[in-house]
């Protein structure tokens, strides 16, 4: 294996790619040590660029910045500034965000599957066949876009120098862009990098998949003078809602907090006939299509116990995607208790549901309202979507305590949701049905839909 170093001083080794890893990488080895490599294929030899190698660490990180062996699923990158390639060529790394772009769309999904099925063996000791579905950008449709124009929602940096960038990959390292692929038209058409944004920290945009206006969301710097927002908001379509967040909005000695400067500070979305409020700052699923993807696999899934006058939990519920649904199909005599932590969505499911006396929107951790609410016999269905981290432990302790007669488990994490599975199983739960999706099109991120059973209702 040769050793020879990049015009970033990088050190560089060749090595033979393996098997693909869950977080976007595939497994090499090195003398013995194991290097997980981003921007490789599976089979391929390749040279790899030494990203975190101290001596005295049990694993080392990489980038492939040139392919000596390609594998037959390599492609032209989608995007030139995430291309691990050119980027190291030209003396940068590349932005992340986009770590599969190199990959065909069909391999993409199969390395996503392969990850799937080792994280439930790994850690659930459970044996799977798994099939990752394409996801069409728009309904009634077969096309998926080419991978490309999904995202509704985006968040960039800003350089010194005011330019729009985003994060390369575990790195401070800003990386000025001029357009993101991945994103919908709407986001593309703000030409938001060419806006001076000096004074200006993040940017976070979101262009509801309902074609309302985009909601662009300026976190400022500190110190900021209020005329510098209304210099930046002048390069700004008339017709995009804006919001600020800063002490410079709201004047001198004022805490941070979000501000309203042009338009409405929230969007409104529409899934299968329900309407949601979604502030600048609240979480909503960045793939134009997954609200409905996912709204329709877990009503599937719990199929019959959704029936009218049933008593439904919606943990980790966000702005109350899957409350609505299951507020309709349980019924003005049934019950929803919707429970999500951060304050801010909590809002919005709040304004959401304020007319549903079905529906009680309760704001704090999931474990605590459990603890309260949650004893034996408290729900005949619950819908668990946690985010990356898994619902942990205690959460699926006090879940088999209560005894639903099932869970939609929502997973955007294959190793968290393994973990948790095999809580449940330890506990006599099944696995029933599992569906994956290619939500996160170039990116190693996947979603699943679980079924999972208790002892009394296992088939």
């Amino acid at each position: 294996m040769s050793v020879t170093e990049t015009a970033r001083q990088e050190r560089v080794i060749e090595l033979r790619l393996g098997p693909v890893a869950h977080g976007g990488h595939v497994v090499a080895r090195h003398e013995g040590r194991v290097v997980f490599v981003r921007h490789g294929i599976p089979s391929e030899l390749a040279r790899v660029a030494l990203t975190d190698a101290d001596e005295g660490a049990k694993f080392w990180r990489g980038d492939v910045v040139e392919v000596l062996e390609a594998s037959p699923h390599r492609r032209e990158h989608v995007w030139d500034l995430a291309d691990s390639l050119r980027a190291h060529s030209e003396g940068r790394l590349p932005v992340g965000g986009a770590e599969f772009g190199h990959i065909a769309l069909d391999e993409q999904r199969r390395l996503k599957a392969a990850v799937i099925r080792e994280q439930l063996e790994r850690l659930a000791h459970l044996e799977r066949d798994i099939v990752v579905e394409p996801v069409p950008l728009r309904p009634g449709a077969a096309d998926d876009g080419g991978g490309l124009a999904w995202r509704t929602r985006c968040s960039f940096a800003v350089t010194p120098e005011g330019r729009l960038a985003m994060h390369a990959h575990r790195s401070e390292e800003l990386i000025p862009i001029t357009g993101m692929p991945l994103a919908t038209d709407e986001i593309d058409a703000l030409h938001l990098w060419e806006l001076d944004l000096r004074g200006v920290e993040r940017v976070e945009v979101a262009a509801p998949a309902s074609g309302s206006a985009p909601l662009v969301v300026f976190t400022l710097a500190d110190g900021v003078a209020p005329a510098r927002l209304t210099e930046i908001l002048d390069g700004l379509d008339p017709a995009v809602s804006a919001s600020a967040v800063g002490s410079a909005a709201l004047g001198p000695g004022a805490a941070r907090s979000p501000l309203t400067v042009r338009g409405r500070g929230s969007v409104t979305e529409h899934v299968l006939g329900h309407h949601y409020t979604v502030t600048g700052e609240g979480f909503w699923q960045i793939h134009r299509r997954a609200p409905e993807t996912l709204v329709t696999a877990v009503l599937d899934a719990l199929g019959g116990v959704l029936a009218a006058g049933a008593q439904v939990a919606d943990l980790y519920a966000g702005a109350g995607l899957f409350t609505a649904p299951l507020a309709a199909a349980v019924g003005p005599g049934g019950y929803v208790l919707s429970v999500e932590g951060s304050p801010g969505t909590s809002r919005d499911a709040r304004r959401t549901f304020k007319r549903q006396p079905e529906v009680a929107v309760v704001q704090g951790r999931v474990e605590r309202v459990l603890r309260t609410q949650g004893g034996p016999g408290a729900f005949d269905a619950v819908v668990l979507d946690p985010p990356r981290a898994g619902a942990g432990r205690e959460a699926v302790r006090q879940l088999v305590a209560a005894e639903p007669k099932a869970i939609a488990y929502v997973a955007c994490d294959p190793a968290s949701f393994a973990r948790d599975l095999g809580w449940f199983r330890d506990a006599g739960w099944t696995l029933g049905s599992l569906r994956a999706f290619d939500l996160y099109p170039m990116t190693h991120h996947v979603e699943s839909v679980a079924l999972l059973l208790p002892p009394a209702h296992a088939n």
